[in-house]
Parts: C-alpha cells; structure tokens; sequence
C-alpha cells in the first residue's frame, strides 16, 4: 500500500509517502515544483496521484527499502531513464 500525504513546506510541493509491504514499511519525503507536476501529469492529474504512480513505478523496479528516504521527483529520470515515458501508463491505472 501506498499512502501520499501533502505536506506544507513553503516552495514546492512536498509529501510524506509511506510504503507499506509484509510487515515492513518505510517512510519518504518527497518534493515536486507545480512546473514539474504539470509536466508529468499534462493537468489531468493532481499532484498527489502523480508522486502514488511515481512509486507504484520505482517499486517495480527496485524493493522500497532501496527507494531514497529524500528526494526531488526529478531525480527519478536519472536512475530510470524511461521514467518520463513510462509514467502515464501507470497515471492510467488507477
């Protein structure tokens, strides 16, 4: 499960997603400019879907213990490349 909360950091956009699998869970913070959300999503989406597909993205790819405890959503693109690419197949699945 996937939990994305919104948070008020000033600036950007900034979440507390937790990543709950098993009897396991991590805790992540995540921020994301207003530019970058529309980029991603092309407005169809909020910011909150944006950053669950994201992750629903990062684990298929790798355990969520592996997925940085602090990032900036733009950083994806350079672990994973087709991230971009890839992101509105899983924007569309739910």
């Amino acid at each position: 499960m996937i939990e994305v909360r919104r948070v008020d950091d000033g600036g950007a956009l900034s979440f507390e997603v937790v990543v709950r699998e098993g009897k396991g869970e991590t805790r992540h913070r995540v921020t994301m400019s207003e530019v970058k959300s529309q980029q991603l999503t092309a407005g169809k989406h909020t910011p909150e879907r944006c950053i669950e597909a994201a992750f629903r993205f990062l684990l298929e790819r790798e355990p969520k213990e592996s997925i940085l405890a602090r990032f900036d959503i733009s950083v994806v693109s350079h672990y994973f490349p087709e991230f971009e690419h890839e992101l509105p197949r899983y924007l569309a699945r739910f």
